[in-house]
C-alpha cells in the first residue's frame, strides 16, 4: 500500500462496511486523506489476514483513571489487570526462567512497570517492539513535615511536583492518596496504598474585594505561601484522660497533623501509631467523565500520561489473549511504564535508569539458554523499535496562534507524530515512515507536527541508540488539574498500538537502511 501523509479531515459519521468485516459493523468515522475518502474502523488485525472489530476501551480508561489517583495506584491497577490476563509476575531479585510464548511483568518501586510477551518463534536474532509511557503527573505532594497552623486553621504544607498549572488547583475539592509503610506487632513492615475518596482539603482563593489587582495584573500566587491546603479549623486544647497524655505528647512531635493521621488510619484499618512513613499526593476528587455536547470529550486529571499508559497496557494485553496470537511472532512485545518523567526521569524508577535495558538483557540471556554470544544483546537492540507515547498539544481554539499554520494537531484525528530537526524528539524520517505505515495498512488516521520538548534529550533513544518514534494523543489543558482529550483519539491510539504489536515485524522486514 502506498504511504500517504495523513492530513485527515473528519467529514461525517455513517454506517459502512469494510471488506472482510461482518455487516453488523457499527457506525464508523470517515476521514479525508489527500484526495480520497477512507473509513476509519476500530479494527485489529489478529490472524489469517482477517480483521475483527475492536470494542471501545473508553469506559475502561475512565475506570482506570478513577482508580489511578497516583503513580502507585496506576501501577497497582496495571498489575491487577496483567495478573487477571494471565501474565506472570517476576521478581528482579530472582532468576528468570522465561519461555517462548510466555507473558511476564515486574514492577519497581510500585510506580514503574515492565511487561512483555515472548513470540513463539523468538530467536536471538529478534528484537523488541516497545511502547513506553509514564505513570506520574504534575501534582502537589506533602512535605516531609506537613503540619502547620495559620490564623486558626490546620494547614498542610505541600511542594509542587513537575510543571503544573498551579492556579487550577485553587478552589477544588481535594484529598490525599499515595502509599504508607505500616509497622506490625511482630516488628515487620508492610507497604500499603491508601486513597481518601472524600473531599478533605481545599486551597481557597482570595476574594476579589481584598485584591482588586487580580483583574488587571492576573492571578499570581506565591506558591510557598498561598498554595497551602487547609485541613480543618484548629480546636482548643481540652483536658484529656491520663492514659491519653503520652499519646498526645507523641502526636505533638509528629511531622503530620494527628487529624490527618487519624483519617489515614481509619481508611487503612489500623491505628495512627502503626503508620511509620508515608508518601502522599494531593488529588482532585472529581471523577473522570465524558463531556461535551455529544459526549465526545474526556474530562479528567492525569490524562498526561495515564491515557497513553492505559492504551499501551491494553494493547499489549489484548494483542496476546489467545495462544494463537503469539504463534507466528518472532519478536518480543513490551510495554514500559516509568515514573518521574515530569521531573526529568532521573530516578531509580524513571526512564533515565537502566531498568528497561537491563530487562532486555536479562530476557535475551534467559531465552538464549546459555547460547548467547557476546553481541546478542547489542543485536537485539539494533532490531528493536520504541514508540515513546506521551500526550501532545492539541490546537487550542482560543489560542490558535500558538501553533504553526501547517502543524496544528486536532482532537479526534488520531495520534500525533512529533518531529524536531534539532533532535529534541527522537523521531527520524525512517521511524516516522514505519509508524505511519502501520497506520496506513490498518486504515488508521494519524497526524504529524513540528515541536519542542521540555527535556534536553530523548532519554531512552540516546541511551543505547534504539530506533524511536515520539507520538502522543492530542489534548487541551495539559498539566491542569483537569485536562481534556477526544474520546475517539483514545480508541484510535489503542488500535494503532494493537496494529504496531501485531504487524510491525512484517513491515520492518520490508525496509532495509544500513545495508
Amino acid at each position: 500500500m502506498a504511504l500517504m501523509t495523513h492530513r485527515a479531515q473528519l467529514i461525517s459519521r455513517h454506517p459502512a462496511v469494510h471488506s472482510g468485516v461482518a455487516a453488523a459493523v457499527p457506525s464508523v468515522t470517515f476521514w479525508r486523506v489527500t484526495n480520497s475518502v477512507r473509513p476509519y474502523h476500530p479494527l485489529s488485525f489478529r490472524e489469517s489476514g482477517q480483521f475483527v472489530t475492536s470494542p471501545s476501551i473508553v469506559t475502561d480508561l475512565l475506570d482506570y483513571l478513577n482508580e489511578s489517583w497516583t503513580q502507585f495506584h496506576a501501577t497497582a491497577e496495571a498489575k491487577k489487570q496483567l495478573l487477571a490476563s494471565g501474565f506472570i509476575l517476576l521478581n528482579e531479585n530472582e532468576n528468570w526462567d522465561l519461555k517462548p510464548g510466555g507473558r511476564y511483568f515486574f514492577t519497581r518501586n510500585m510506580s514503574s512497570l515492565i511487561a512483555f510477551a515472548v513470540g513463539e518463534k523468538y530467536s536471538t536474532k529478534s528484537g523488541f517492539h516497545i511502547i513506553a509511557a509514564h505513570t506520574d503527573s504534575p501534582c502537589l505532594k506533602l512535605k516531609p513535615v506537613s503540619a502547620s497552623t495559620k490564623s486558626g486553621f490546620l494547614m498542610v504544607n505541600v511542594q509542587t511536583y513537575g510543571a503544573g498549572l498551579w492556579h487550577t488547583w485553587f478552589d477544588r475539592d481535594l484529598s490525599v492518596a499515595g502509599r504508607v509503610i505500616l509497622k506490625t506487632g511482630d516488628g515487620a513492615f508492610v507497604h500499603k496504598l491508601v486513597k481518601v475518596k472524600r473531599p478533605l482539603l481545599r486551597v481557597p482563593t482570595l476574594a476579589i474585594h481584598l485584591d482588586r489587582s487580580v483583574s488587571t495584573e492576573g492571578f499570581k500566587p506565591n506558591l510557598e505561601n498561598h498554595l497551602v491546603p487547609l485541613l480543618a479549623i484548629k480546636t482548643e486544647d481540652r483536658a484529656v484522660k491520663t492514659e491519653d497524655n503520652k499519646r498526645q505528647q507523641i502526636n505533638k512531635k509528629r511531622a503530620h497533623h494527628p487529624l490527618l493521621l487519624q483519617v489515614l488510619s481509619e481508611e487503612l484499618g489500623c491505628s495512627a501509631d502503626e503508620i511509620a512513613s508515608l508518601e502522599l499526593n494531593i488529588c482532585d476528587v472529581q471523577p473522570s467523565c465524558l463531556g461535551g455536547g455529544n459526549n465526545e470529550f474526556i474530562f479528567s486529571g492525569r490524562l498526561d500520561n495515564l491515557a497513553s499508559s492505559y492504551c499501551a497496557l491494553r494493547a499489549l494485553i489484548d494483542s496476546c489473549t489467545s495462544s494463537r496470537d503469539l504463534e507466528d511472532e518472532s519478536s518480543i512485545r513490551m510495554v514500559a511504564l516509568f515514573d518521574n518523567e515530569e521531573v526529568g526521569s532521573d530516578s531509580a524508577q524513571g526512564a533515565g535508569a537502566p531498568t528497561m535495558f537491563q530487562a532486555v538483557r536479562r530476557i535475551v540471556d534467559s531465552l538464549s539458554n546459555g547460547r548467547s554470544s557476546e553481541n546478542t544483546y547489542e543485536r537485539a537492540i539494533r532490531q528493536s523499535f520504541l514508540v515513546s507515547a506521551d500526550m501532545a498539544h492539541g490546537t487550542h481554539p482560543n489560542f490558535p496562534e500558538k501553533h504553526e499554520d501547517h502543524h496544528r494537531p486536532e482532537l479526534q484525528r488520531g495520534l500525533v507524530i512529533k518531529h524536531n530537526a534539532n533532535q529534541r524528539y527522537a523521531t527520524s524520517s525512517v521511524t516516522a515512515f514505519l509508524f505511519r505505515e502501520v497506520a496506513a495498512i490498518h486504515n488508521i488516521p494519524i497526524q504529524e507536527r513540528h515541536g519542542m520538548r521540555i527535556h534536553d534529550r530523548p532519554i531512552l533513544a540516546s541511551g543505547v541508540g534504539i530506533r524511536t518514534v515520539d507520538c502522543g494523543i492530542p489534548q487541551l489543558s495539559m498539566h491542569s488539574v483537569r485536562e481534556i482529550c477526544g474520546k475517539e483519539d483514545v480508541d484510535i491510539a489503542y488500535n494503532h498500538f494493537m496494529a504496531f504489536y501485531q504487524s510491525f515485524s512484517s513491515i520492518d522486514q520490508r525496509l532495509k537502511v544500513d545495508f
